[in-house]
């Protein structure tokens, strides 16, 4: 856990959130500001600041982000949607932790905005 990270603390439960699902890898929750009618986050409990900084010794957390979008979608009665991960200032990431965006529930457009 890192002291300055807004998704940290909501992991920590520090800050409240709609949790969607936890388990010990990663945690959802819905976006306070929707993108779309169905948005939530997927990010591992384990800080890693971004994309770029996935390597062999924090993949496999990745992956399993990726089996539990698959199982929240799944629940939910999802079965077209988007997946969004901004890497870096220019991308847009304006939180430094690894995060998934999930968005479903309306057409999407590209590019994206």
């Amino acid at each position: 856990m890192k002291n300055d990270c807004l998704f940290c603390a909501i992991i920590a439960g520090e800050i409240p959130s709609k949790k969607v699902y936890e388990d010990e890898q990663c945690y959802a929750f819905y976006d306070i500001e929707p993108q779309a009618p169905t948005h939530f986050l997927v990010v591992p409990k384990e800080h890693i600041c971004c994309a770029a900084k996935i390597d062999e010794s924090n993949s496999s957390v990745v992956a399993h982000c990726f089996e539990v979008i698959a199982k929240i979608c799944k629940e939910l009665g999802v079965e077209s949607y988007r997946i969004v991960n901004n890497c870096g200032d220019q991308a847009g990431q304006t939180v430094k932790h690894l995060h998934f965006h999930v968005l479903a529930g309306r057409d999407m457009t590209w590019p994206p905005g």
